[in-house]
């Protein structure tokens, strides 16, 4: 029998995901981890990015704005500002982003302006990745 670790996804709006998993991969701000069950206890910060889930049966795949991520032997639990089912992000709607912030960019008055510009020109480029990523899967 396979071992598995219980894993909650969740935004600040409402649960996104709660089910078991074998392995759990999530985008921390020092790179990648992949969790499996009986990890050492972790709390971390994450980056805009991907989460995937590996059930067993299927890969699922999740896209977070950052927040936090915290593994106990048999829980994961991301707590996310936003996350978002990969299938479910809006291209076009991260694109205009992208662009929104580029232009910021070009155009900052203060330092405020320009490290708001830069994380909303991160998490848009996460978003784009993460629908990259999808599409590249569903042609397999």
């Amino acid at each position: 029998m396979t071992m598995t670790i219980h894993v909650d996804i969740v935004s600040a709006e409402k649960e996104i995901y709660s089910g078991t998993a074998e392995i759990v991969f999530a985008p921390l701000v020092t790179g990648e981890v992949g969790i499996l069950p009986r990890h050492a206890p972790l709390l971390a910060r994450m980056k805009p990015g991907e989460v995937r889930v590996r059930t067993g049966t299927e890969e699922l795949f999740f896209y977070v704005s950052g927040g936090l991520l915290e593994v106990q032997p048999h829980v994961v639990t991301v707590l996310a500002d936003t996350a978002l089912r990969a299938k479910d992000l809006d291209e076009a709607a991260a694109l205009k982003a992208r662009e929104h912030a580029e232009e910021a960019l070009r155009n900052r008055k203060t330092d405020i302006d320009y490290a708001k510009a830069q994380a909303e020109l991160a998490e848009a480029i996460a978003q784009l990745r993460a629908i990259q990523k999808l599409r590249e899967r569903t042609r397999k």
